[in-house]
Order: C-alpha cells, then structure tokens, then sequence
C-alpha cells in the first residue's frame, strides 16, 4: 500500500513537472516570436458605408437647397420641401449614432493596449504596434465622418430654419398686400362676374350631362356609399351616446352636466357624421372618375360650405338652445339666443359662400379683381354685423325669464365686438382686403372650435366630478351590468373624463393649427416630434418613449405577481413549504421583480441611468440625515427577510409588542396580538433589540401549571394525580415525558409544579385552560384542600385600663401568597393579655 502511494506522488510530480515545463516554453516561445499570438481583428465597422451616406447625404442638402430657392415663393412646394429636410437630418443622425458603438470599442482597446513606450523602456511587440496605429487611423476616420455629420445638421438646421422663415414671410406678405378699392375696380369685377357666371353655368351643364350619360351608376354608386358610412357612423353615435344627442323636453330642470354633455356629443357626432357622408362622397365620387378636373375643386367647396354651415348651425343650438331654455349654456333671454344663433349662421354663410365663390372664380380662371371684391364684400358684411350684435340686449333679465326683454351686453363685450366690427371695415376700406378677410374667417370659424374645445372640456371636468358619473346613463349601466361599487364608478369616471379631455383637444388643436396656416405634412411633422424627441435644455425627451416604458413597466409588475402567485400555489405549496418561507420568497420576488421592472422601464423612456447616480450622489448627504431611520428600516427588512429570525405566523415576543407576526415588509413588520390589534414595528427596533420566538425553529414548547396544595395533602398522591390527568390531555408530548416539581414548602401550602410539553404552542392556553379545570375536579373528589392565605393579628393590651392604643400600637403578621387572588378570605387572630381569640 506504502509502494502504490509512492508511486502516485512520482508520477504527480513528474506531471507537475511536464507541466511547468509546458508553460515556461511556452511563455518563452512568446517572448521570442510575438507575431504568433496576434489578437482576433475586431468587428467591421461599416465605416465606408458611412462614409458613402454622407456623401449622398452632401448631395441631397445641394439640391434642397437649391429647390427651396426656386420655390421661395410657394407655399406648398416649402411644405413638402420642409418634410425632405427634415427627413434628411434624421439620416444624418441615424448615421452618426451608428458610428458610436465602435468608436467605444476602438477607445476601449486603445486603453487596453496602453501607450507606445517611451524611450529607454523595453520595446513591444510589433503585432501590438500595428494594432495601436490601426486603430488610431480608423478612430481619426471616425472622427472625419462624425464631424462631416455635424457639419450637414449644423446646415440641415439653418435650411430647416431658412424654410420656416420663408413661410412666414409668405404669410406675412399675402395677408398685408395692400390693394386699391375704387370705383373702376368694382366695374372690373361685375363685368368678370358677369362672365365667370356664363362659363361655370356652361361647365356645369356640360358635365351633368356628361354624367348623367356615361357615369350615372358611378355616381349613384358614390353618393349611396357615402350615406351608408355617414349613417353607420351616426347609427354608432346614437347607440353609444344616443341619451346624449337628443334633449328630453319632460325634464325641467337638467343638470349641468346633462347640458354640457349633450351640447358637446351632438355637436360633435353630428358634425362627423355629415362630415363622413360629405368626404366620402368627395373620394368616392372621384375615384370613379365622376369628377372632372375643373369641377372636382368646385364640388369640394361645395362640401367644405355645407360642412362649415352645419358645424355653426349645431354649434349655436347646441350652446343656446333658442326654444328650450332650460337646456341653454348661457344665461341669455330667449330673443337673446334666436339673434345671437342667427348672427352666427349668418357669418357663417357669407365665410362658406365666400370660399365657394373663389372656388369657382380658380377654376374658371376668373381675374384677381373678382376675388378681391368678393372678399371686400364679405368683410364689410361681417363687421356690419358685429356692429349690429353690439347694440343688441341679449343677457337675461334679472328676475330671470327668459321670456323677458333681455339686458344689454356687458359694457366690455359690447366694446370688443364694435372695435372688431369697426376695424374689419376700415382695414377692408384701406385696401388691406386679405388682412380683412382671414380676420373674418377665423372670428367665426376658430371661434366655433375654441368654445366647442371649452365645452368639450367642462363636459370632462364635470364627469370626472367625484360622485357624478354615477349618476349618468353609462354610469348606471355599469352599476347594473358589472355590479360595480361607487369607488369603481368614480375611478371609471375619472378615466371617462380624462378621455373626453383628449377628444377635445385632439379634435380642436389640429383644427385650429389648420385653419391659422399649417399643413397636414406640418401637423405630421410636429406629432412626430413630439412623440419621438422632446428637447428641454440638453435632455431629450421622447413621449412614445415613455409610453412604452409605462407599458414595460406596467407588464414587469403584472408578470411579477404572476410568478409570485404561480410559486406559491403551485411549486412551495405542493412542496409543503413553510408559511414564513413562502412569504419570505415571495416578498423577495416581489421587490426585485419591481426593481427590474423600473429599470426595464426608465432604459426604454430614453432616460440616460448615468443621471441617476448623480442624484443619488447629490441625495447622498439627505440620506445620511434625514432619511437614515428609512434606510435602517429598508435595510434591516432585507436581513428579515434573508436570515428569517422569524417568519410570518410566528409567535414572538418584543420590548413593544407580543403577538403573531403577520406580514414583514422592508420597512416595518407587522403584529398582531391576541387582542387583534395590529402593531407596526420598525424592522430596526427588532434588529437591534432583543426578540423572543416561541416558534422560532418549530412550535414545540414547555407549558407549566403551579400548583398548592395544604399541609394535610401527601404529596405523592397529588403528584399522581396530576401526572395522570396530563397524560389524558390532547396536544400533550409523551417524549420527552411531562413531570411534576415538588418546589418548595410554602408559608401556608405545598407548592408543585406541573411541566409538559406541546406539540403546538398556539394550543397552549385550551391545554392549560382543560387541564385547571380537570385539577380542581379531581382535587374535590380526592379531599384535598388548596389553601387559602392567612393573616395573624397581634392585639397587646394592658391590665390597666389605658387610652385606644394608637394604630401603630397594633401589629398584623401577615403572610399572604403571591399566587392568591385579590378576594381570597383571610383568617385573623389576635392575641390579648387574657389569651389568644381567633376574630
């Protein structure tokens, strides 16, 4: 046996031998041919791939540049130019981030690979050198074509703001062109009228016959199409929000919220539904090539004025409601709302015909000067009335019929609307025609959509009211339907309110922006950064970004508790695993679900988590102050939870509380006592302070029962009797074995002690409860006594008639038992000169 291992301990060491050996050749042979140990070449880096994007990158910002100065004078063309440019600073962007990554790398190994030596030190491997200066090249390539990106956003930028600056100076310059109003150029337009007449009613007759010859079923197909989707979409309006579309005459006092929500809904659906019906006949009827080129542009305008007269006209019913004035926003007479209602459709009429007479007046090829008289027109006939609307007396009277002759307006509005009215006159009187006519179009039309906006948002600000959606159709349909609580309601409500919220505005914003002079490319262009990029300062800020954080973080949460529920049903409780470990477990995953998921969710907010630690650095010194009582507490729940000193379910007892721990969370753990109080203790009380735990490894424990006995009792018997009787009793350990302690002889009885243990602590109290009750049974039917405490009264007299004595003349030997009750009969006996007397 010596021999074998002898042997073994030769052939490890000629093995560790070799080995060395092995190394230290090899290490030589580096030293000695370096070029053999030549590092992988790292990843390609699509550098000239990059360079050739920004070299057509160069090209394509010469020929923007070179478009917008041609198209300096066209709005449109500037528009989709606008789009190209900013597409292409995108692309530049999108190439320099790409170069990122392995100018990282390349600095990465450069630092690896330290600096070259300095003279006198040894020399490096020249597979070394030759990486180093690889790597510097490609770095100063990388350089090179990051600065050539910044160079072209740097110019994409100045073209970017050299275009928005030319739409602006467009602007400024068609609505401040002065032209001459006189008599000859009124003649000029009535002869122009005259013959634009002549060739539109040729036009249109010539193409309704030509329709009614050869496109008959198109366009019949078109115009049923068109009414099938407005009336789908109405049909939708009124199932959902029918109870808000109509008025109900029987309710003669609705509330506020009733008002707003029908004055906003019918306005709204209505408005889109005839909306729907006139787009699609516009799409339809084109696509079936029923539209001819001169008379497409007509019949859209004439859509476009039916559209803007309706939208006023459901506007104004739906906020002044002439024949129903229980049902009207504003406090207006009767007369009131009939003259403001009128007012408004009629500007609205003169706006659409307006716009549909210049349709026209394009398509026939009509001279300017007809367009320019058609808008002098219109301004004068808007600012007239507005003059007019000034002097009217709308308001409602004070007593508050609204059959009453109605009040003038307040002195500031009246003021507001003469100075509109006077100064569209007198700027259209001027030669400022097209100033004039833009100010009149959006007094009606940007006016109509602000206040549809407002009460679109009262409508939202009153449903999210606490307590109001209850009380709403949906609301009690839900209440009904999905037997929803009125906590649910109000929080569904809530969701309703923000909902109508970003209706409204999504609806008005982009309407408004229309209408003052942007474009769809302009609105697209303007959603798309603000949901991509948001710069405050030098932090970007992507809303669909933090959307999409919202929404991962949302998913972490929901699959933690997933898997926490999934653990504990199915893996720890098919296991038998404790309550405590369960808890334990699932608190941990819990938290570190959540904390993944938060980091999942600010990564892909776009918020850089480098910021971070310099807020945690800044709140570094709050924390060591003011906040180290919830750090100790946080931390000390950690060590709950990992050590597990004691676990849910356990029986402890504390300086402050004694119970059954029943939650233990990271920063406070939770006992309950066996009053059913539950206390909250800090998890660093229990740390740093002493913690009993009855069940701390298991709930098996030690129960005792003193027992006294009187003099006359013999012991053994009554040590019998007690062993007997626990040895029936349930819940009782047999191993180790109860036993009975002769303690001590008392003052007036014998005392014992009676210890058992229990396979459950919790059913300590019933065992101990059954077994004094059987005790005190067996004890009568046996004879034997349990003493009550005595008292002895010593009273010394003289012989010779003397004074009370004093009370501290009168000495009592007491001898009372802790153990006694409070009501325990006491045996007195005193003491004279003529003997003892028992009292």
């Amino acid at each position: 046996m010596r021999l074998t291992i002898i042997l073994l301990r030769t052939f490890l060491y000629l093995m560790l031998a070799v080995s060395a050996a092995s190394l230290h050749g090899g290490f030589a042979a580096a030293q000695e041919q370096p070029q053999a140990e030549a590092p992988a070449p790292l990843a390609d880096s699509g550098l000239d791939q990059a360079v050739k994007d920004i070299e057509k990158a160069k090209a394509k910002l010469t020929s923007l540049q070179e478009s917008v100065k041609q198209s300096a004078d066209n709005d449109d063309a500037l528009v989709g130019l606008s789009t190209q440019v900013d597409e292409l600073g995108r692309h530049i962007l999108a190439t320099s981030v790409k170069l990122r990554p392995r100018f990282d790398q390349i600095k990465h190994r450069l630092t690896e690979l330290g600096d070259p030596p300095k003279e006198g030190q040894p020399p490096e491997a020249q597979i070394v050198t030759d990486e180093r200066n690889a790597l510097t090249a490609e770095r100063a390539q990388i350089n090179a074509v990051t600065g050539d990106a910044e160079s072209l956003s740097v110019a994409v930028n100045q073209l970017m703001n050299e275009v928005a600056e030319t739409r602006r100076r467009l602007f400024a310059e068609t609505l401040l062109r002065r032209t001459e109003v006189s008599i000859s150029v009124f003649d000029d337009a009535a002869n122009a009228f005259v013959a634009e007449v002549g060739e539109f009613r040729e036009a249109l007759s010539s193409w309704l016959s030509f329709v009614w010859k050869f496109k008959r079923f198109p366009m019949f197909a078109a115009i049923f199409m068109s009414l099938a989707t407005g009336l789908v979409m109405l049909s939708g309006g009124y199932r959902m929000f029918g109870r808000y579309l109509t008025r109900d005459d029987g309710i003669e006092n609705p509330s506020y919220i009733s008002r707003l929500s029908i004055a906003f809904w019918s306005t709204l659906i209505r408005t889109f539904a005839l909306a729907a019906v006139l787009v699609t006949s516009y799409i339809f009827l084109n696509s079936f090539n029923v539209l001819r080129p001169d008379i497409a542009p007509v019949i859209g305008a004439l859509f476009a004025a039916i559209g803007l007269i309706y939208f006023v006209g459901r506007f104004s019913n739906a906020v002044f409601a002439p024949g129903e004035p229980q049902w009207r926003l504003v406090r207006l007479s009767n007369r009131g709302a009939q003259s403001i209602g009128a007012c408004l459709l009629a500007m609205a009429i003169v706006n659409a015909l307006d716009y549909l007479f210049g349709s026209i007046s394009e398509a026939m090829g009509s001279p300017l000067v007809l367009t320019v008289v058609r808008s002098f027109i219109a301004a004068l006939i808007i600012g007239l009335i507005l003059i007019a609307a000034s002097f009217g007396r709308p308001m409602l009277a004070r007593d508050g019929d609204p059959d009453a002759p109605g009040r003038h307006w307040p002195r500031g509005m009246a003021i507001i609307l003469r100075l509109l009215g006077i100064g569209l006159i007198v700027t259209a009187l001027t030669g400022y025609v097209g100033l004039a006519r833009f100010v009149a179009t959006q007094l009606i039309i940007t006016g109509a959509i602000v206040v549809t906006t407002y009460i679109g948002l009262l409508s939202g600000k009153a449903i999210s009211k606490q307590e109001s959606f209850g009380d709403t159709f949906i609301g009690r349909f839900l209440r009904n339907r999905f037997d929803m609580g009125p906590v649910a309601i109000d929080q569904v409500g809530l969701a309703v309110g923000l909902a109508i919220y970003a209706v409204a505005l999504l609806t008005g914003i982009p309407l408004i922006l229309l209408l003052w002079g942007f474009h769809i490319q302009d609105l697209q262009l303007i959603a798309y950064r603000l949901f991509t990029e948001v710069r405050l300062g030098g932090i970007n800020i992507s809303l669909l970004g933090i959307f999409t954080g919202i929404l991962l973080f949302a998913g972490g949460y929901f699959l933690t508790r997933w898997v926490q529920r999934w653990l504990d049903t199915n893996v720890m409780a098919r296991s038998h695993v404790d309550l405590g470990v369960r808890n334990s477990v699932k608190t941990g995953i819990g938290y570190l679900g959540v904390a993944v998921a938060a980091i999942f969710g600010v990564s892909a907010a776009g918020i850089d988590l480098s910021n971070l630690a310099l807020v945690a650095s800044a709140l570094s010194v709050g924390i060591g102050f003011g906040l180290q009582n919830i750090v100790s507490n946080f931390v000390s729940g950690l060590i709950l939870l990992v050590e597990r000193p004691f676990k849910v379910g356990d029986h402890v007892v504390s300086g402050t509380a004694e119970g059954i721990v029943t939650r233990i969370s990271v920063r406070a753990t939770e006992i309950e006592t066996f009053r059913k109080q539950s206390i909250i203790v800090p998890n660093s009380e229990l740390i740093n302070a002493a913690v009993g735990n009855w069940t701390h490894r298991n709930k098996v424990g030690r129960s005792e029962i003193p027992v006294s006995v009187s003099y006359d009792a013999d012991p053994q018997k009554v040590m019998d009797i007690l062993l007997e009787l626990v040895n029936e009793a349930p819940f009782v350990l047999r191993n180790p074995e109860p036993h009975v302690e002769f303690l001590r002889f008392g003052v007036y009885s014998l005392d014992f002690e009676l210890r058992f243990m229990l396979a459950d602590m919790g059913e300590g109290m019933k065992v101990r409860n059954d077994l004094r009750v059987a005790i005190l049974k067996r004890f009568k039917e046996e004879g034997i006594e349990i003493p009550l405490p005595q008292s002895d009264v010593i009273f010394r007299r003289d012989d010779v008639v003397a004074p009370a004595p004093e009370p501290s003349a009168i000495t009592v030997d007491e001898q009372p038992d802790d153990d006694t009750d409070d009501g325990a009969v006491r045996h007195l006996r005193g003491k004279t000169a003529d003997g003892n007397r028992k009292l």
